[in-house]
């Protein structure tokens, strides 16, 4: 692939919802080698989804989001967990809209928004550098 090349709206999308994910993850401190291939997993039926459904390229970031939390919930565990709740049973984060654009990490029991995705840290208090 040449340099020259435009990236691709498509391309585009694909590579921020990767990236936006992969902040989250490494945020929560989950970005283990097995964990980051779920990522390039729901980002290679995500390009296909989006190929078919052109108008779906705001929605990728959430879509891949959601995947991943579905895939770590099957092997793992629930992920995020949510930080503002401090008591009660722990609980994940969902993502808000399912289908839609600029996709929020929310907790439903305490009714808040936590986190646009890809900005956990800041909301968890996470940091790269620590």
């Amino acid at each position: 692939m040449g340099c020259m090349e435009p990236i691709s709206p498509l391309e585009q999308a694909l590579h921020a919802a990767r990236a936006l994910v992969l902040a989250d993850l490494v945020a929560d401190r989950v970005a283990e080698a097995d964990v980051v291939s779920l990522v390039e997993d729901s980002v290679a039926q995500r390009r296909w989804w989006v190929e078919q459904w052109p108008d779906g390229v705001p929605y990728v970031a959430g879509l891949v989001a959601q995947d991943v939390q579905d895939a770590l919930l099957e092997r793992y565990g629930r992920w995020p967990l949510c930080p503002v709740c401090g008591s009660g049973d722990p609980h994940a984060l969902e993502v808000e809209p399912e289908l839609g654009p600029d996709p929020h990490w929310v907790c439903h029991q305490a009714g808040v928004k936590v986190a646009a995705v890809g900005l956990l840290g800041a909301a968890t208090g996470g940091t790269a550098s620590s």
